[in-house]
């Protein structure tokens, strides 16, 4: 049996003819008895043509469309700076980088593939993962967790919470990201994946899903211990991730507040202090971690947002204190100073509609799947256009999300992006009935 879009396009033809044939039918009516017998004739044998064309288009939509490939997006921009250039400036780490936080494009990166250590910067990633669980509906925010032994047992930086409290999801979280608690890391890993353990291994896997190739986790908070490790690009690119999760945001901004913590009967006031002073000190600095061991140095993954632009910038292995958040400064001048965000659509914002001949309804609307921007140098934004190419074949039932079509982002004639566009509802197959209703329609 031939394809359906084939069948389809011929039931289309078929019914161009049928719609002529009908015409000259409706011309010959002032003819004769006889000429008129034969007009009827005619609408009888094209009408029952049409159906059978129908048929065949119906029974065709069973078999498969040609496989489609999945896009894949680079998760950022990692290529190296052109041979022979300089970058603009020197930091005092042993490893930086500076990207933008929606497209990833790399502005500037000093050692950003070196590993080091990175203290409680790996929280980022033990954050992420939390929430991506949240996300899938696995766990809630509002679940409650109880401290195990061993979350109590942690070092550090912590809540000092007492085995068999307990906790929401929420209050851990705000604990991990504003007080660096190792102990709420251990719990939260022990809930979500049930050991640190096994958490440990989806932390590697995600990594190696995100394109982390310079990293190895081995605990959840970051504590000294060998054969842990990442870079300053990869700490980016995980960072960037979680930042799509808007709850994380109130976390990260929030200077100070309090917890209960210990077993009911000898509750306490704890006190959080956010330990990422750039969020008081930085304007538009809104996140992210954090991170000191003495073999780490002083280590921040920094997030800012000024409009529509965002910067990611992350230094490892500083001195001290302020020369780590001194040189994360520095790398965001640059940034704001130089360039700027075009919002090009936000997302689920409609791009084109999309028509679907033998689908019920008969029209979709392909949106924006995410909030769609473009880097440039400051003054260059004009030089921007995008282009839209919508799928030929759209393969039923179509599910809402389901790609069709893409948005292609040029800087004058280069191409510099691409984006899915996705349907924004459900489209199922029209039924026989339905098909023969909309063909009786136009007759």
């Amino acid at each position: 049996m031939l394809p359906a879009y084939i069948l389809v396009t011929k039931y289309m033809r078929g019914w161009h003819f049928f719609m002529k044939l009908k015409g000259r039918a409706s011309a010959d009516s002032s003819k004769p008895v006889r000429a008129g017998m034969s007009a009827v004739k005619k609408k009888i044998i094209v009408t029952l043509t049409g159906s059978a064309l129908i048929i065949c288009a119906f029974v065709g939509i069973e078999q498969k469309l040609p496989e489609q490939k999945p896009i894949v997006l680079e998760t950022v921009n990692d290529q190296q700076p052109e041979e022979g250039k300089s970058a603009p400036f020197e930091v005092e780490a042993k490893g930086a980088v500076l990207i933008d936080a929606d497209t990833g494009q790399v502005l500037f990166q000093q050692d950003s593939h070196k590993e080091l250590p990175l203290a409680s910067v790996t929280k980022v990633m033990t954050m992420l993962l939390v929430m991506e669980a949240a996300d899938s509906g696995k766990i809630s925010l509002e679940d409650q967790v109880t401290i195990s032994e061993r979350a109590a047992s942690m070092g550090g930086s912590q809540m000092y919470m007492e085995v068999g409290e307990t906790h929401t999801v929420a209050e851990l979280m705000k604990g991990v990201a504003m007080a660096s608690a190792n102990d709420g890391c251990v719990a939260l890993a022990e809930y979500v994946a049930g050991s640190e353990e096994i958490f440990v291994e989806r932390m590697n896997e995600r990594a190696r899903e995100l394109g982390m190739r310079d990293t190895h986790f081995v605990n959840t908070n970051g504590l000294p211990v060998a054969e842990h490790y990442s870079s300053a690009y990869d700490i980016a690119v995980m960072s960037k991730e979680l930042y799509r999760h808007e709850e994380v945001h109130t976390w990260f901004t929030t200077w100070q507040d309090t917890i209960t913590v210990g077993l009911p009967g000898k509750e306490k006031e704890f006190g959080l202090t956010n330990t990422n002073k750039l969020i008081r000190q930085y304007q538009g600095c809104d996140g992210i971690k954090t991170g000191f061991t003495s073999d780490a140095g002083y280590c921040l993954s920094a997030s800012a947002c000024r409009g529509d632009t965002r910067f990611i910038a992350v230094a490892l292995g500083c001195e001290t204190s302020p020369k780590r958040n001194a040189e994360v400064a520095k790398m965001l001048d640059y940034g704001f100073a130089n360039y700027e965000t075009t919002v090009v659509a936000e997302k689920g914002e409609v791009i084109k509609k999309v028509k679907v001949e033998i689908g019920t309804p008969q029209e979709v609307q392909a949106v924006a799947a995410e909030k769609i921007t473009v880097l440039t140098e400051k003054g260059s934004s004009g030089d921007i256009k995008s282009k839209v190419k919508l799928n030929d074949n759209v393969p039923l039932p179509l599910k809402k999300g389901d790609e069709v079509g893409k948005l292609f982002i040029y800087r004058g004639d280069e191409k510099i992006a691409e984006y899915s566009l996705a349907a924004d509802r459900d489209v199922k197959k029209a039924s026989f009935g339905e098909l023969m209703s909309r063909m009786f329609k136009r007759i």
